[in-house]
């Protein structure tokens, strides 16, 4: 199945008229895949702007305008959505505490995590467990 999506991609891709997602572009840029490429491998480190740049070889002005203009937003709020979406997966292992997801995505402790997952989402990480856990009816 990856093998399939991956191909229909690539030729949907390179079609003349087509019109590449954002994060596609962003994935292939030097700079900004360097960067995008760091924050998923380890995205619990505790990555700043400076040290993200620094990584990527350039300016801390220089990666936060080309990953906006690339990935259509900064690279620290990138990171935090990135965070948070790999946090609500981990909400749905039911034995996971929010002290072990909060290390696990990068956040200080859970209380970090439990406010700025409800900012994102809107309900606490236990409002989201139990909505995702309930059976279907």
């Amino acid at each position: 199945m990856d093998l399939l999506l991956i191909t229909a991609l690539r030729a949907w891709f390179t079609r003349p008229d087509a019109q590449l997602p954002t994060w596609y572009r962003a994935h292939s840029d030097p700079v900004v895949g360097s960067a995008l490429r760091l924050l998923h491998a380890d995205p619990a480190h505790p990555w700043t702007l400076p040290a993200l740049a620094a990584k990527a070889g350039v300016s801390r002005a220089h990666l936060a305008r080309r990953f906006t203009a690339l990935a259509g937003q900064p690279p620290m709020t990138y990171l935090r959505h990135h965070r948070l979406a790999l946090a609500a997966d981990l909400l749905r292992e039911p034995d996971t505490t929010h002290a072990v997801v909060a290390d696990r995505v990068g956040f200080a402790n859970a209380f970090a995590f439990s406010n700025a997952f409800k900012k994102e989402h809107g309900i606490s990480p236990s409002e989201y467990r139990t909505r995702d856990t309930r059976p279907m009816s």
